[in-house]
């Protein structure tokens, strides 16, 4: 789908004036400051850490899987699922906000296992929501596809991790491939008759050693399934075995762990991948420098938090409200051959404040406003001292959380 493109124009005071479709739809009200900056031939507003756009919702912490790259592997927090109080509670603070945010029902459980999950997604989609939900696709029936479309759900995700059974199965310990193929094509046949538009299905693979073989089939599988989206994500490294499936550790030390600006460029043109040149642009790739090229954007993935910039924020099955996903639960993981600690950042609970509040709280719209400018201590390229070993505090004296080892600010880690 092409990007939607406005016409802007600068008033007699050299003012920029955008439309004000886009003034609504990125948050940009009287008053509000916007970060600018200069790119090659162009300039980029940044939305403001303002507005609040996008909900994630875990609706359970449990999972009737046991994949091993799941964070339930190695942390000991108890499992449960949000009740009806706290989604109450969290459906009337949805409630309150202009425009409509996006709820995405996600987290790190299987959202399919709580028994309330249709009636949240109708709930919120009558808000005048944009709803969205992933699924490992195994509790995914027809009657269950049918159900949610009518709901109004706007985009499905399902995990697929491998294109065979074997490889599927080694991923995803206890699931079966052909049953979420057949619960998928029952989704994508039901949509057919779907009153509304139609939903869109997208494909969310987490890339290792043992599956990076079967992207290709993955995608051609996704497209016979219907899907229009598709979301490569780099493992994370939550245990020791997983350090041996990363994907990513020249990647980090290449071109991402240091600002663009800091990194020789090579800039390339357009051009064709085949038997002739896949070898030399491999070697050219691999000489250490940031390449460029045409028609990306260098800097989109390097030293961004895509839930800060995304004006997200996420909720714990039990009401509890982080900035973002990864500072949901507590665990560890590692940063090279380092173990590291990541304890979990709560600002409030739905239970006891209304989401809004939590969100306009001086603390919330200090921390925003902290990791916009992200002037952290490079962790991810040094990591070679204590303070990278968890995200209490770094070299650069920033206090808790901070935000320099994340994975995801660098573009390795993905959610949708």
């Amino acid at each position: 789908m092409a990007a939607e493109e406005w016409q802007a124009y600068v008033d007699a005071e050299g003012r920029l004036v955008l439309p004000p479709e886009v003034a609504a739809r990125y948050g940009l009200r009287p008053g509000a400051q916007v970060l600018l900056e200069e790119g090659t031939n162009a300039l980029r507003l940044r939305r403001p850490v303002t507005q609040l756009a996008k909900v994630y919702v875990e609706p359970t912490n449990r999972c009737n899987l046991e994949c091993r790259t799941c964070i339930r592997n190695v942390w000991d927090e108890p499992l449960g699922q949000m009740s009806a109080t706290t989604w109450a509670h969290l459906l009337e603070s949805v409630g309150a906000l202009t425009p409509p945010p996006t709820v995405f029902f996600g987290g790190l459980g299987e959202p399919l296992a709580h028994p309330a999950l249709v009636e949240m997604v109708a709930q919120v989609s009558a808000l005048g929501c944009r709803v969205e939900l992933i699924t490992n696709g195994t509790l995914l029936t027809a009657d269950l596809s049918h159900r949610l479309i009518t709901a109004g759900l706007h985009h499905l995700w399902v995990s697929l991790d491998g294109a065979t059974p074997e490889s599927y199965t080694d991923v995803r310990l206890g699931a079966a491939l052909p049953r979420v193929i057949a619960n998928l094509a029952a989704f994508r046949d039901a949509r057919r008759d779907a009153p509304g538009p139609r939903p869109h299905i997208g494909i969310a693979f987490v890339a290792m050693r043992r599956n990076i073989a079967d992207l290709p089939q993955v995608i051609r599988l996704g497209l016979r399934l219907g899907a229009t989206h598709f979301l490569v994500s780099n493992v994370f490294p939550y245990s020791a075995e997983l350090r041996a499936e990363m994907l990513y550790t020249r990647a980090l030390t290449d071109i991402g762990a240091l600002p663009s600006q800091w990194v020789p460029q090579i800039k390339l043109p357009r051009l064709d991948w085949d038997e002739q040149t896949r070898a030399i642009w491999l070697e050219v790739l691999r000489q250490g420098r940031q390449v460029i090229f045409t028609g990306t954007d260098p800097t989109a993935v390097y030293e961004r938090c895509p839930f800060i910039e995304g004006g997200t924020t996420s909720v714990a099955w039990d009401g509890s409200v982080s900035p973002c996903l990864p500072l949901l639960h507590s665990y560890r993981s590692f940063l090279y051959e380092r173990e590291r600690l990541t304890t979990r950042h709560v600002l409030g609970n739905v239970n006891e404040t209304p989401l809004l509040a939590l969100w306009d709280s001086p603390a919330y719209q200090d921390l925003r406003a902290r990791v916009q400018r992200f002037d952290f201590s490079p962790c991810i390229a040094c990591g070679g001292c204590e303070l990278a070993e968890a995200n209490q505090e770094d070299c650069f004296g920033d206090p808790f959380p901070t935000c320099g080892g994340c994975l995801w600010s660098r573009g390795v880690i993905q959610c949708p």
